[in-house]
């Protein structure tokens, strides 16, 4: 699997002089500027990092919460020979997804983010509770280059959806977060394509308008259902508990990562990159690197598709060798 981590830069050049000290000066030398460039500021991107802005990237986000250093962390690559078939994984049941809503479309520093406003919910598919749906954002490269967050046998995909949801009865995200299976995300990659996602147009051209840190503004009309695969190509998914890939990186996430891509054209891919962190700075490489499985199992979906594939095969071959019955 590639490894996703940077090791951080050193800030400071080391003259003759420097190069020529005894080891542990060195080593003293080293730990000083290590303090000096990681600080104890806030979280940020190995993408965000310098000595300019000093702040904890991933290797460190235990830093800014202690959360983030736990054992059921999340993104996570997913092995797919090691994942374990589970029949309770049926296809999920979508509940107003198809319903049109005007939300508001934000850079909030870290991520372009639209709040949901109206009542869509998730079921089924082996969750525990019926979900409603509270936001999506996404996570992407550089200009189209690898930038999801999980990865499927090492392959890190151009930009990842998450659909956030928390369950129904919860009024809020923070009290859904002290219930260890409060949220259940959805997570959908995105593969680059010849041609333009038109059911995207709406999201790509507003973001021209929210460049900069904090702006925000009115989304056209969309639904959640134009954004992603339909029903019958999501059949196949995995199935495993984490958290959230930013910090506070609180472990109450029921993940549902589909293996099916939804397409989008290089340019629409690259759009992203031209918002801003902070620093304004092109935000791009705003995600976290896999974190250790720790001991979890990963469960597969039962799909239909791959046992009507399979029941198809054994009608031609059937056929082939003569033992279909006559009319």
């Amino acid at each position: 699997m590639r490894s996703h981590r940077k090791k951080t830069s050193h800030c400071v050049a080391f003259s003759r002089s420097s190069q020529r000290s005894s080891k542990m000066q060195q080593l003293i030398l080293l730990a000083s500027i290590w303090t000096l460039c990681t600080g104890s500021g806030d979280w940020c991107y190995q993408s965000q990092f310098s000595c300019d802005h000093q702040c904890n990237a991933p290797e460190n986000w235990d830093h800014a919460n202690k959360d983030c250093a736990g054992m059921y962390q999340s993104p996570i690559n997913i092995v797919t020979r090691k994942t374990l078939k589970d029949e309770r994984l049926t296809p999920l049941q979508f509940n107003n997804y198809q319903q049109i809503f005007r939300g508001t479309i934000k850079n909030n520093g870290h991520s372009v983010q639209v709040g949901i406003p109206h009542l869509s919910t998730i079921s089924g598919g082996g969750l525990p509770s019926t979900y409603k749906a509270v936001q999506f954002h996404l996570h992407w490269g550089n200009k189209g280059g690898p930038g999801s967050e999980h990865t499927i046998d090492g392959e890190q995909y151009p930009m990842e959806l998450h659909i956030v949801h928390m369950k129904n009865h919860y009024a809020d995200l923070t009290t859904a977060l002290r219930d260890p299976e409060g949220l259940a995300v959805l997570g959908f990659f995105y593969e680059m394509s010849n041609s333009a996602n038109r059911k995207y147009d709406a999201i790509i051209n507003t973001m021209r308008g929210i460049k900069a840190t904090n702006a925000n503004t009115s989304l056209p009309s969309i639904s959640l259902a134009q954004l992603i695969p339909s029903e019958q190509n999501m059949t196949s998914y995995y199935r495993y508990k984490g958290s959230l890939t930013t910090p506070g990186c609180t472990q109450a996430v029921i993940w549902t990562v589909f293996e099916n891509p939804i397409p989008l054209s290089m340019e629409q891919l690259a759009a992203f990159s031209d918002l801003q962190f902070s620093d304004r700075k092109p935000m791009v490489g705003n995600f976290r690197p896999v974190q250790p499985l720790n001991g979890r199992q990963v469960f597969r979906s039962g799909s239909p598709v791959i046992l009507a594939s399979s029941i198809l095969l054994v009608g031609a071959i059937a056929t082939a060798l003569g033992l279909s019955q006559p009319n």
